[in-house]
Protein backbone atom coordinates (compact mmCIF):
# COMPACT_ATOMS: atom_id res chain seq x y z
CA UNK A 1 0.00 0.00 0.00
CA UNK A 2 1.15 3.56 -1.16
CA UNK A 3 -0.62 6.87 0.30
CA UNK A 4 0.10 10.62 -0.27
CA UNK A 5 -2.02 12.13 1.64
CA UNK A 6 -0.99 15.68 2.15
CA UNK A 7 -2.02 17.80 -0.79
CA UNK A 8 0.78 20.75 -0.97
CA UNK A 9 -0.69 23.58 -3.31
CA UNK A 10 -0.58 27.31 -4.47
CA UNK A 11 -2.41 28.76 -4.83
CA UNK A 12 -4.81 28.09 -1.54
CA UNK A 13 -7.31 24.84 -2.16
CA UNK A 14 -9.82 27.43 -1.75
CA UNK A 15 -8.85 28.70 -5.10
CA UNK A 16 -9.02 25.25 -7.15
CA UNK A 17 -12.23 26.06 -9.74
CA UNK A 18 -11.49 27.03 -13.03
CA UNK A 19 -12.65 30.65 -12.71
CA UNK A 20 -9.97 31.40 -9.42
CA UNK A 21 -6.94 29.30 -11.94
CA UNK A 22 -7.97 31.85 -14.91
CA UNK A 23 -8.04 35.14 -12.62
CA UNK A 24 -4.80 33.79 -11.04
CA UNK A 25 -2.74 33.03 -14.60
CA UNK A 26 -3.97 36.41 -15.66
CA UNK A 27 -2.44 38.73 -12.68
CA UNK A 28 0.55 36.45 -12.82
CA UNK A 29 1.31 36.92 -16.67
CA UNK A 30 -1.42 39.95 -17.82
CA UNK A 31 0.08 40.61 -21.40
CA UNK A 32 2.02 37.66 -22.44
CA UNK A 33 0.47 35.87 -25.08
CA UNK A 34 -1.38 32.99 -23.95
CA UNK A 35 -2.86 31.39 -27.12
CA UNK A 36 -1.39 31.51 -30.47
CA UNK A 37 -3.59 30.21 -33.33
CA UNK A 38 -2.20 30.75 -37.04
CA UNK A 39 -4.56 29.79 -38.52
CA UNK A 40 -7.92 31.06 -36.85
CA UNK A 41 -10.22 32.39 -39.59
CA UNK A 42 -10.55 35.79 -38.12
CA UNK A 43 -7.47 38.10 -37.25
CA UNK A 44 -9.13 39.46 -33.24
CA UNK A 45 -8.81 35.42 -32.43
CA UNK A 46 -5.57 34.83 -33.80
CA UNK A 47 -3.56 35.70 -30.77
CA UNK A 48 -4.94 36.60 -26.86
CA UNK A 49 -2.93 37.34 -24.23
CA UNK A 50 -4.12 36.07 -20.62
CA UNK A 51 -5.92 39.28 -20.05
CA UNK A 52 -7.65 39.15 -23.52
CA UNK A 53 -8.66 35.34 -22.82
CA UNK A 54 -10.12 37.04 -19.66
CA UNK A 55 -12.00 39.47 -21.33
CA UNK A 56 -13.40 37.45 -23.84
CA UNK A 57 -13.99 34.88 -21.66
CA UNK A 58 -15.85 36.66 -19.48
CA UNK A 59 -18.09 38.70 -22.66
CA UNK A 60 -19.00 35.17 -23.39
CA UNK A 61 -20.11 33.99 -20.17
CA UNK A 62 -22.60 36.78 -19.86
CA UNK A 63 -24.18 35.97 -23.30
CA UNK A 64 -24.54 32.32 -22.03
CA UNK A 65 -26.18 33.84 -18.95
CA UNK A 66 -28.17 35.75 -21.51
CA UNK A 67 -29.43 31.97 -22.76
CA UNK A 68 -30.44 31.48 -19.75
CA UNK A 69 -27.47 29.31 -18.26
CA UNK A 70 -27.64 28.40 -15.06
CA UNK A 71 -25.13 26.79 -12.31
CA UNK A 72 -25.31 22.85 -13.14
CA UNK A 73 -26.41 23.19 -16.65
CA UNK A 74 -24.75 20.98 -19.26
CA UNK A 75 -23.32 22.70 -22.16
CA UNK A 76 -21.48 21.06 -25.12
CA UNK A 77 -18.96 22.22 -27.12
CA UNK A 78 -17.87 20.63 -30.30
CA UNK A 79 -15.16 22.84 -32.07
CA UNK A 80 -11.56 21.62 -32.79
CA UNK A 81 -8.59 22.86 -31.04
CA UNK A 82 -8.78 26.43 -31.35
CA UNK A 83 -8.91 29.80 -29.01
CA UNK A 84 -12.65 30.11 -29.09
CA UNK A 85 -12.47 26.30 -27.64
CA UNK A 86 -10.79 27.77 -24.49
CA UNK A 87 -12.86 31.00 -24.72
CA UNK A 88 -15.89 28.41 -24.59
CA UNK A 89 -14.70 26.36 -21.80
CA UNK A 90 -13.52 29.20 -19.15
CA UNK A 91 -16.89 30.41 -20.30
CA UNK A 92 -19.05 27.87 -19.32
CA UNK A 93 -16.83 27.60 -15.99
CA UNK A 94 -17.62 31.28 -15.03
CA UNK A 95 -21.70 30.64 -14.82
CA UNK A 96 -20.95 27.20 -12.85
CA UNK A 97 -21.74 25.54 -15.88
CA UNK A 98 -20.54 21.94 -16.94
CA UNK A 99 -18.26 21.60 -19.83
CA UNK A 100 -19.39 18.59 -21.96
CA UNK A 101 -16.28 18.56 -24.58
CA UNK A 102 -17.88 17.00 -27.70
CA UNK A 103 -15.56 14.59 -29.70
CA UNK A 104 -14.65 15.66 -32.94
CA UNK A 105 -13.82 12.72 -34.01
CA UNK A 106 -17.48 11.27 -33.26
CA UNK A 107 -19.64 10.10 -35.71
CA UNK A 108 -22.84 11.15 -36.01
CA UNK A 109 -24.22 8.51 -33.74
CA UNK A 110 -21.89 9.06 -31.51
CA UNK A 111 -22.25 12.68 -30.90
CA UNK A 112 -26.33 11.83 -30.64
CA UNK A 113 -25.04 9.81 -27.50
CA UNK A 114 -22.58 12.05 -26.02
CA UNK A 115 -25.51 15.16 -26.40
CA UNK A 116 -28.40 12.66 -24.82
CA UNK A 117 -26.80 10.82 -21.97
CA UNK A 118 -25.08 14.17 -21.04
CA UNK A 119 -28.43 15.73 -20.55
CA UNK A 120 -26.79 18.72 -22.82
CA UNK A 121 -28.99 21.28 -22.95
CA UNK A 122 -26.98 23.79 -24.80
CA UNK A 123 -24.39 23.39 -27.68
CA UNK A 124 -21.51 25.87 -28.65
CA UNK A 125 -20.34 24.00 -31.89
CA UNK A 126 -18.27 25.20 -34.96
CA UNK A 127 -20.11 23.79 -38.76
CA UNK A 128 -17.44 21.44 -39.68
CA UNK A 129 -13.68 20.61 -39.60
CA UNK A 130 -12.04 19.13 -42.54
CA UNK A 131 -14.51 16.61 -43.84
CA UNK A 132 -16.61 16.20 -40.78
CA UNK A 133 -19.59 18.45 -41.34
CA UNK A 134 -21.13 19.20 -38.03
CA UNK A 135 -23.79 20.96 -38.48
CA UNK A 136 -24.90 19.63 -42.02
CA UNK A 137 -25.40 16.30 -40.13
CA UNK A 138 -26.97 17.88 -37.14
CA UNK A 139 -29.55 19.05 -39.45
CA UNK A 140 -29.84 16.37 -41.39
CA UNK A 141 -30.79 13.96 -38.51
CA UNK A 142 -32.83 15.96 -36.49
CA UNK A 143 -36.17 17.37 -38.25
CA UNK A 144 -36.86 19.17 -35.02
CA UNK A 145 -33.52 21.27 -35.11
CA UNK A 146 -33.78 21.65 -38.55
CA UNK A 147 -37.04 23.60 -38.53
CA UNK A 148 -37.02 24.44 -34.85
CA UNK A 149 -37.52 27.68 -33.41
CA UNK A 150 -34.24 29.64 -31.95
CA UNK A 151 -33.71 29.13 -28.47
CA UNK A 152 -36.66 26.47 -27.81
CA UNK A 153 -35.79 23.25 -29.82
CA UNK A 154 -37.98 20.47 -28.65
CA UNK A 155 -36.28 17.28 -30.00
CA UNK A 156 -37.33 13.73 -28.64
CA UNK A 157 -34.28 12.14 -29.46
CA UNK A 158 -32.14 14.95 -27.69
CA UNK A 159 -34.48 15.80 -25.13
CA UNK A 160 -33.00 18.34 -22.80
CA UNK A 161 -31.37 20.12 -25.99
CA UNK A 162 -32.87 23.92 -26.14
CA UNK A 163 -30.14 25.77 -27.63
CA UNK A 164 -27.48 25.06 -30.34
CA UNK A 165 -25.01 27.98 -30.92
CA UNK A 166 -22.75 27.84 -34.66
CA UNK A 167 -20.16 30.45 -33.88
CA UNK A 168 -18.91 30.87 -37.41
CA UNK A 169 -22.60 31.11 -38.82
CA UNK A 170 -23.53 34.26 -39.79
CA UNK A 171 -27.51 34.10 -39.63
CA UNK A 172 -29.61 32.00 -37.82
CA UNK A 173 -30.69 27.84 -39.71
CA UNK A 174 -33.99 26.57 -38.27
CA UNK A 175 -33.08 26.60 -34.42
CA UNK A 176 -29.47 26.73 -34.60
CA UNK A 177 -28.64 30.59 -33.50
CA UNK A 178 -25.59 32.14 -35.17
CA UNK A 179 -22.66 33.15 -32.82
CA UNK A 180 -23.24 37.08 -33.16
CA UNK A 181 -26.50 36.62 -31.77
CA UNK A 182 -26.38 37.56 -28.17
CA UNK A 183 -23.48 40.36 -28.44
CA UNK A 184 -27.00 42.66 -27.21
CA UNK A 185 -27.62 40.25 -24.63
CA UNK A 186 -24.00 40.31 -22.75
CA UNK A 187 -24.49 43.73 -22.40
CA UNK A 188 -28.05 43.49 -20.18
CA UNK A 189 -25.63 41.33 -17.38
CA UNK A 190 -23.37 43.54 -15.46
CA UNK A 191 -20.24 42.45 -13.58
CA UNK A 192 -21.69 42.42 -10.44
CA UNK A 193 -24.14 39.61 -11.70
CA UNK A 194 -21.46 37.70 -12.94
CA UNK A 195 -19.29 38.33 -9.53
CA UNK A 196 -21.88 37.09 -7.65
CA UNK A 197 -22.30 33.90 -9.62
CA UNK A 198 -18.61 33.08 -9.76
CA UNK A 199 -18.97 33.40 -5.74
CA UNK A 200 -20.98 30.23 -5.46
CA UNK A 201 -18.69 28.41 -6.79
CA UNK A 202 -17.16 26.02 -5.00
CA UNK A 203 -13.52 22.92 -5.82
CA UNK A 204 -16.06 20.31 -5.18
CA UNK A 205 -18.88 21.37 -7.44
CA UNK A 206 -18.96 19.23 -10.99
CA UNK A 207 -17.13 20.97 -13.82
CA UNK A 208 -16.51 18.72 -16.51
CA UNK A 209 -18.02 15.78 -18.30
CA UNK A 210 -15.24 13.48 -19.98
CA UNK A 211 -16.62 10.92 -22.66
CA UNK A 212 -13.59 8.35 -22.66
CA UNK A 213 -12.75 6.65 -25.57
CA UNK A 214 -13.64 3.15 -24.60
CA UNK A 215 -13.20 -0.56 -26.68
CA UNK A 216 -16.55 -1.29 -26.17
CA UNK A 217 -19.88 0.04 -27.17
CA UNK A 218 -20.33 3.24 -25.91
CA UNK A 219 -18.07 5.71 -24.00
CA UNK A 220 -18.35 6.54 -20.56
CA UNK A 221 -19.12 9.72 -18.87
CA UNK A 222 -16.46 10.72 -16.37
CA UNK A 223 -17.48 13.66 -14.31
CA UNK A 224 -14.83 15.77 -12.96
CA UNK A 225 -14.81 18.52 -10.01
CA UNK A 226 -13.19 21.89 -10.65
CA UNK A 227 -10.19 20.88 -8.32
CA UNK A 228 -9.62 17.97 -9.96
CA UNK A 229 -8.77 20.15 -13.62
CA UNK A 230 -6.78 23.04 -11.26
CA UNK A 231 -4.66 20.57 -9.42
CA UNK A 232 -3.57 18.88 -12.33
CA UNK A 233 -2.58 22.08 -14.40
CA UNK A 234 -0.50 23.74 -11.91
CA UNK A 235 1.16 20.16 -11.19
CA UNK A 236 1.89 19.28 -14.94
CA UNK A 237 3.82 22.67 -15.39
CA UNK A 238 6.02 22.48 -12.61
CA UNK A 239 6.39 18.33 -13.29
CA UNK A 240 7.00 19.30 -16.61
CA UNK A 241 9.71 22.40 -15.64
CA UNK A 242 7.05 24.79 -17.70
CA UNK A 243 8.06 28.23 -17.51
CA UNK A 244 6.93 31.77 -19.32
CA UNK A 245 9.58 31.45 -22.72
CA UNK A 246 8.52 28.18 -23.08
CA UNK A 247 6.18 28.05 -26.75
CA UNK A 248 4.00 24.89 -26.37
CA UNK A 249 2.17 23.48 -29.46
CA UNK A 250 -0.25 20.37 -29.11
CA UNK A 251 -1.72 18.04 -31.20
CA UNK A 252 -3.49 16.80 -28.03
CA UNK A 253 -7.37 17.26 -28.12
CA UNK A 254 -8.88 19.44 -25.96
CA UNK A 255 -11.85 16.54 -25.62
CA UNK A 256 -10.15 14.73 -23.48
CA UNK A 257 -8.25 15.04 -19.76
CA UNK A 258 -4.68 15.25 -20.97
CA UNK A 259 -5.39 18.19 -23.81
CA UNK A 260 -7.37 20.15 -21.43
CA UNK A 261 -4.83 20.31 -18.32
CA UNK A 262 -0.91 18.67 -19.52
CA UNK A 263 -1.40 20.85 -22.81
CA UNK A 264 -4.09 23.69 -21.81
CA UNK A 265 -3.34 24.57 -17.93
CA UNK A 266 -0.35 23.53 -17.37
CA UNK A 267 1.13 26.21 -20.05
CA UNK A 268 -1.40 28.94 -18.93
CA UNK A 269 -0.01 27.78 -15.35
CA UNK A 270 3.27 28.46 -16.40
CA UNK A 271 2.63 31.59 -18.27
CA UNK A 272 3.73 29.78 -21.38
CA UNK A 273 2.15 30.48 -24.83
CA UNK A 274 0.11 27.14 -26.32
CA UNK A 275 0.24 27.03 -29.78
CA UNK A 276 -3.12 25.91 -31.59
CA UNK A 277 -3.94 24.48 -34.78
CA UNK A 278 -7.60 22.49 -35.14
CA UNK A 279 -5.60 19.85 -37.39
CA UNK A 280 -2.60 17.52 -36.87
CA UNK A 281 -0.80 17.45 -40.40
CA UNK A 282 2.59 16.39 -40.23
CA UNK A 283 4.17 18.94 -42.71
CA UNK A 284 2.17 21.93 -41.21
CA UNK A 285 3.12 21.07 -37.87
CA UNK A 286 6.65 20.97 -38.26
CA UNK A 287 6.63 24.47 -40.37
CA UNK A 288 5.59 25.61 -36.60
CA UNK A 289 8.04 24.14 -34.70
CA UNK A 290 10.42 26.39 -37.36
CA UNK A 291 8.60 29.18 -37.57
CA UNK A 292 7.35 29.67 -34.21
CA UNK A 293 10.36 28.17 -32.30
CA UNK A 294 8.83 25.67 -31.07
CA UNK A 295 9.97 24.60 -27.35
CA UNK A 296 8.04 21.92 -26.37
CA UNK A 297 5.60 19.76 -27.99
CA UNK A 298 2.64 17.50 -27.28
CA UNK A 299 1.70 15.17 -29.94
CA UNK A 300 1.10 11.05 -30.09
CA UNK A 301 3.94 8.32 -30.79
CA UNK A 302 2.29 8.02 -34.53
CA UNK A 303 2.13 11.56 -34.94
CA UNK A 304 5.77 12.04 -34.26
CA UNK A 305 6.90 9.49 -36.25
CA UNK A 306 5.01 10.46 -39.28
CA UNK A 307 6.78 13.90 -38.77
CA UNK A 308 10.05 12.54 -38.78
CA UNK A 309 8.92 10.53 -42.02
CA UNK A 310 7.77 13.66 -43.41
CA UNK A 311 9.88 14.28 -46.55
CA UNK A 312 12.70 16.68 -45.79
CA UNK A 313 12.43 16.80 -42.37
CA UNK A 314 16.02 16.18 -41.33
CA UNK A 315 16.37 19.63 -43.17
CA UNK A 316 14.11 21.08 -40.82
CA UNK A 317 15.64 23.24 -38.20
CA UNK A 318 14.06 21.86 -34.94
CA UNK A 319 16.20 22.99 -32.86
CA UNK A 320 14.62 25.07 -30.42
CA UNK A 321 12.50 21.33 -29.25
CA UNK A 322 14.02 21.29 -26.06
CA UNK A 323 11.36 19.70 -23.98
CA UNK A 324 10.05 16.22 -25.94
CA UNK A 325 10.63 12.48 -25.20
CA UNK A 326 13.92 11.32 -26.12
CA UNK A 327 12.62 8.55 -27.34
CA UNK A 328 10.98 10.39 -30.23
CA UNK A 329 12.11 9.81 -33.62
CA UNK A 330 12.37 13.65 -33.42
CA UNK A 331 14.69 13.61 -30.57
CA UNK A 332 17.87 13.30 -33.03
CA UNK A 333 16.60 15.70 -35.80
CA UNK A 334 16.52 18.28 -33.04
CA UNK A 335 19.88 18.11 -32.08
CA UNK A 336 19.04 16.32 -28.44
CA UNK A 337 22.22 13.87 -27.42
CA UNK A 338 20.77 12.58 -23.87
CA UNK A 339 17.75 11.82 -21.85
CA UNK A 340 17.38 14.65 -19.94
CA UNK A 341 13.40 15.45 -20.04
CA UNK A 342 10.33 13.13 -19.96
CA UNK A 343 6.49 12.22 -19.25
CA UNK A 344 6.73 8.68 -19.29
CA UNK A 345 7.78 7.76 -15.37
CA UNK A 346 3.95 8.16 -14.37
CA UNK A 347 0.69 6.65 -14.54
CA UNK A 348 -2.74 8.11 -14.71
CA UNK A 349 -6.31 7.43 -16.45
CA UNK A 350 -9.40 9.62 -17.44
CA UNK A 351 -10.89 8.90 -14.06
CA UNK A 352 -7.73 10.76 -12.17
CA UNK A 353 -7.94 13.33 -14.52
CA UNK A 354 -4.30 12.10 -15.91
CA UNK A 355 -1.85 11.63 -13.17
CA UNK A 356 -1.72 9.51 -9.85
CA UNK A 357 1.61 8.75 -9.61
CA UNK A 358 4.42 10.59 -11.08
CA UNK A 359 7.89 12.03 -11.17
CA UNK A 360 9.26 14.87 -12.18
CA UNK A 361 10.61 15.13 -16.30
CA UNK A 362 13.93 15.94 -15.32
CA UNK A 363 14.06 13.00 -13.24
CA UNK A 364 17.46 10.36 -14.29
CA UNK A 365 16.36 8.36 -17.47
CA UNK A 366 16.95 5.22 -15.87
CA UNK A 367 14.34 5.67 -13.20
CA UNK A 368 11.99 7.37 -15.58
CA UNK A 369 11.85 4.72 -17.65
CA UNK A 370 11.71 1.78 -15.46
CA UNK A 371 8.76 3.43 -13.01
CA UNK A 372 5.77 4.71 -12.71
CA UNK A 373 6.11 7.11 -10.62
CA UNK A 374 5.42 7.72 -6.95
CA UNK A 375 1.84 8.69 -5.77
CA UNK A 376 0.94 12.25 -5.72
CA UNK A 377 0.28 13.91 -2.77
CA UNK A 378 -3.32 13.66 -2.27
CA UNK A 379 -3.56 10.37 -3.80
CA UNK A 380 -4.40 6.75 -2.15
CA UNK A 381 -2.71 4.04 -4.59
CA UNK A 382 -2.83 0.04 -3.09
CA UNK A 383 -2.33 -2.32 -4.95
CA UNK A 384 -5.38 -5.54 -4.40
CA UNK A 385 -5.62 -9.19 -4.95
CA UNK A 386 -7.93 -8.98 -8.60
CA UNK A 387 -9.75 -11.66 -7.22
CA UNK A 388 -10.58 -11.15 -3.47
CA UNK A 389 -10.65 -7.61 -3.22
CA UNK A 390 -8.08 -7.57 -0.27
CA UNK A 391 -4.36 -5.30 0.00
CA UNK A 392 -1.43 -7.12 -1.36
CA UNK A 393 1.47 -6.23 1.34
CA UNK A 394 4.19 -8.11 0.13
CA UNK A 395 6.99 -5.33 -1.59
CA UNK A 396 6.90 -6.58 -5.57
CA UNK A 397 4.11 -8.36 -5.65
CA UNK A 398 1.84 -7.78 -8.56
CA UNK A 399 -2.38 -7.12 -8.73
CA UNK A 400 -4.52 -4.47 -9.24
CA UNK A 401 -3.87 -1.02 -9.13
CA UNK A 402 -6.84 0.81 -7.44
CA UNK A 403 -6.98 4.64 -6.48
CA UNK A 404 -9.20 6.79 -4.50
CA UNK A 405 -7.99 10.97 -3.96
CA UNK A 406 -8.37 14.01 -4.78
CA UNK A 407 -8.27 13.91 -8.21
CA UNK A 408 -10.29 11.07 -8.54
CA UNK A 409 -13.79 11.65 -10.42
CA UNK A 410 -16.98 12.35 -8.70
CA UNK A 411 -18.04 9.16 -10.46
CA UNK A 412 -19.32 7.63 -13.53
CA UNK A 413 -22.60 9.41 -14.95
CA UNK A 414 -25.77 8.22 -14.55
CA UNK A 415 -23.61 4.49 -13.08
CA UNK A 416 -24.02 3.89 -9.49
CA UNK A 417 -21.22 3.94 -7.25
CA UNK A 418 -20.85 0.45 -6.14
CA UNK A 419 -20.38 -0.64 -9.47
CA UNK A 420 -16.76 0.79 -9.52
CA UNK A 421 -15.86 1.95 -6.45
CA UNK A 422 -15.20 -0.80 -3.93
CA UNK A 423 -16.60 -0.45 0.29
CA UNK A 424 -13.12 1.74 0.85
CA UNK A 425 -14.37 3.69 -1.60
CA UNK A 426 -10.91 2.85 -3.99
CA UNK A 427 -11.62 2.81 -7.93
CA UNK A 428 -10.50 -0.31 -9.54
CA UNK A 429 -8.40 0.52 -12.50
CA UNK A 430 -8.59 -3.13 -13.83
CA UNK A 431 -4.65 -2.33 -14.65
CA UNK A 432 -1.74 -4.56 -13.15
CA UNK A 433 0.67 -2.98 -11.28
CA UNK A 434 3.40 -3.02 -8.31
CA UNK A 435 5.30 -1.76 -6.00
CA UNK A 436 9.18 -1.67 -5.40
CA UNK A 437 11.12 -1.26 -2.24
CA UNK A 438 11.48 2.64 -2.93
CA UNK A 439 7.93 2.67 -2.87
CA UNK A 440 7.83 3.25 -6.96
CA UNK A 441 4.93 2.16 -8.97
CA UNK A 442 5.10 -0.39 -11.70
CA UNK A 443 2.23 -0.51 -14.51
CA UNK A 444 2.49 -4.16 -15.75
CA UNK A 445 -0.77 -3.64 -18.17
CA UNK A 446 -4.33 -4.16 -18.34
CA UNK A 447 -5.46 -7.29 -16.19
CA UNK A 448 -8.38 -6.98 -18.52
CA UNK A 449 -7.15 -7.53 -21.84
CA UNK A 450 -4.30 -10.43 -20.49
CA UNK A 451 -4.22 -13.05 -22.78
CA UNK A 452 -4.25 -16.41 -20.90
CA UNK A 453 -2.66 -19.15 -23.45
CA UNK A 454 -1.53 -22.75 -22.47
CA UNK A 455 -1.93 -21.65 -19.01
CA UNK A 456 0.78 -18.61 -19.41
CA UNK A 457 -0.69 -15.09 -19.38
CA UNK A 458 0.54 -12.37 -22.10
CA UNK A 459 0.30 -8.79 -22.19
CA UNK A 460 -0.84 -7.93 -25.97
CA UNK A 461 0.54 -4.47 -25.00
CA UNK A 462 4.19 -6.57 -25.11
CA UNK A 463 3.65 -7.70 -28.58
CA UNK A 464 2.26 -4.52 -30.20
CA UNK A 465 5.09 -2.39 -28.55
CA UNK A 466 7.54 -4.01 -30.38
CA UNK A 467 5.57 -4.40 -33.79
CA UNK A 468 4.33 -0.29 -34.01
CA UNK A 469 7.38 0.75 -34.48
CA UNK A 470 8.07 -0.79 -37.88
CA UNK A 471 8.02 1.20 -40.70
CA UNK A 472 5.56 -1.01 -42.52
CA UNK A 473 3.18 -1.02 -40.18
CA UNK A 474 0.57 1.57 -39.30
CA UNK A 475 -1.29 0.29 -36.28
CA UNK A 476 -1.23 -3.44 -34.78
CA UNK A 477 -3.62 -4.75 -31.69
CA UNK A 478 -3.08 -8.33 -30.59
CA UNK A 479 -6.06 -10.65 -29.22
CA UNK A 480 -6.51 -14.08 -27.20
CA UNK A 481 -9.48 -15.99 -29.67
CA UNK A 482 -10.88 -18.66 -27.17
CA UNK A 483 -9.21 -22.37 -28.19
CA UNK A 484 -10.62 -25.36 -26.65
CA UNK A 485 -7.57 -26.82 -24.78
CA UNK A 486 -5.05 -23.83 -24.71
CA UNK A 487 -7.64 -21.72 -23.33
CA UNK A 488 -6.76 -18.89 -25.61
CA UNK A 489 -4.28 -18.59 -29.14
CA UNK A 490 -2.95 -15.46 -29.81
CA UNK A 491 -3.82 -13.51 -33.18
CA UNK A 492 -1.75 -10.46 -34.56
CA UNK A 493 -3.74 -8.09 -36.47
CA UNK A 494 -1.43 -5.88 -39.09
CA UNK A 495 -3.29 -2.89 -40.59
CA UNK A 496 -0.39 -2.41 -43.25
CA UNK A 497 1.31 1.40 -43.45
CA UNK A 498 0.59 3.12 -47.07
CA UNK A 499 1.94 1.70 -49.43
CA UNK A 500 3.87 -1.40 -47.76
CA UNK A 501 4.40 -4.63 -48.70
CA UNK A 502 5.08 -6.93 -45.62
CA UNK A 503 3.58 -10.64 -45.00
CA UNK A 504 2.98 -13.04 -42.09
CA UNK A 505 6.22 -15.13 -42.09
CA UNK A 506 8.84 -11.72 -41.81
CA UNK A 507 6.64 -10.40 -38.96
CA UNK A 508 6.44 -13.50 -36.92
CA UNK A 509 10.24 -14.18 -37.79
CA UNK A 510 11.09 -11.16 -36.66
CA UNK A 511 8.84 -11.22 -33.54
CA UNK A 512 10.88 -14.65 -32.81
CA UNK A 513 14.09 -12.61 -32.02
CA UNK A 514 12.21 -10.45 -29.61
CA UNK A 515 9.75 -12.75 -28.24
CA UNK A 516 10.11 -15.84 -26.40
CA UNK A 517 8.19 -18.39 -27.77
CA UNK A 518 5.11 -18.72 -25.61
CA UNK A 519 4.18 -14.90 -26.56
CA UNK A 520 4.31 -15.83 -30.45
CA UNK A 521 1.07 -14.89 -32.03
CA UNK A 522 -0.06 -18.46 -34.01
CA UNK A 523 -1.31 -16.20 -37.02
CA UNK A 524 -1.04 -12.31 -37.80
CA UNK A 525 -3.88 -11.11 -40.40
CA UNK A 526 -3.99 -8.30 -42.36
CA UNK A 527 -6.77 -6.65 -42.26
CA UNK A 528 -7.76 -3.78 -44.30
CA UNK A 529 -8.47 -0.06 -43.35
CA UNK A 530 -12.04 -0.70 -43.94
CA UNK A 531 -12.93 -3.74 -41.66
CA UNK A 532 -11.73 -2.20 -38.68
CA UNK A 533 -13.01 0.42 -36.09
CA UNK A 534 -10.87 3.05 -34.50
CA UNK A 535 -11.72 4.29 -31.14
CA UNK A 536 -11.75 7.98 -30.75
CA UNK A 537 -8.04 8.13 -29.61
CA UNK A 538 -6.93 5.99 -33.07
CA UNK A 539 -6.77 2.64 -31.30
CA UNK A 540 -8.04 -0.41 -32.54
CA UNK A 541 -11.20 -1.24 -31.74
CA UNK A 542 -11.28 -4.72 -29.94
CA UNK A 543 -14.37 -6.05 -29.83
CA UNK A 544 -15.85 -5.42 -33.60
CA UNK A 545 -11.51 -6.75 -34.31
CA UNK A 546 -12.55 -9.91 -32.34
CA UNK A 547 -15.58 -10.70 -34.71
CA UNK A 548 -13.76 -9.82 -38.03
CA UNK A 549 -11.05 -12.46 -36.95
CA UNK A 550 -12.98 -15.14 -35.99
CA UNK A 551 -14.77 -14.65 -38.80
CA UNK A 552 -11.54 -14.88 -41.11
CA UNK A 553 -10.38 -17.98 -39.32
CA UNK A 554 -14.10 -19.54 -39.83
CA UNK A 555 -14.18 -18.75 -43.49
CA UNK A 556 -10.57 -20.46 -43.59
CA UNK A 557 -11.03 -23.12 -41.31
CA UNK A 558 -7.26 -22.74 -39.80
CA UNK A 559 -6.22 -25.06 -37.66
CA UNK A 560 -4.18 -24.20 -34.25
CA UNK A 561 -2.71 -26.91 -32.30
CA UNK A 562 -5.49 -29.63 -33.33
CA UNK A 563 -8.50 -27.37 -33.14
CA UNK A 564 -10.24 -26.09 -36.68
CA UNK A 565 -12.12 -22.94 -37.01
CA UNK A 566 -15.09 -23.01 -38.29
Amino acid sequence: MQESLELELQPDPARLTWPCFLEDVVNRHGDRVALFQPSAPAPEWQSLTYRELDARARDWAKRLVGMGVVKGTRVAVLMPNCNQWVVMAFAVSLVGGVLVPANTFATPDELDYILRHSDASVLLMHSGLGRHEFLADLLERHQEIREGQPGLILCPALPQLRRVVCLDLETERGGVEAGGSFEAVAKEVDDALLEGIEQEIHPADDAILIYTSGTTSHPKGVFHRHRAAVIQSWRFAEDMGLTADDRVLTAQPMFWTAGIVMSLGASLAAGATLILEPVFEPSRFLDLIEQESVTTLHAWPHQEKSMAEEEGASSRDLSSLRKIEFSSPLAELAGLTADEWGTYGSYGMSETFTLASSLPADTPAELRKATSGRPLPGMTIRILDPETGEPVEEVGAPGEIAVRGATLMSGYYKTDPELYLDSEGLFRTQDGGFFDEDGLLHWTGRLSNLIKTGGANVSPLEIEAVVNPWSEVHISAALGIGHPTLGEVIILCVVRAVGAVVEEEEILSRLRERLSAYKLPRRVLFPNPGDVDYTANQKLQIDSLRQWVEAQLSEEHVEIAGFVYG
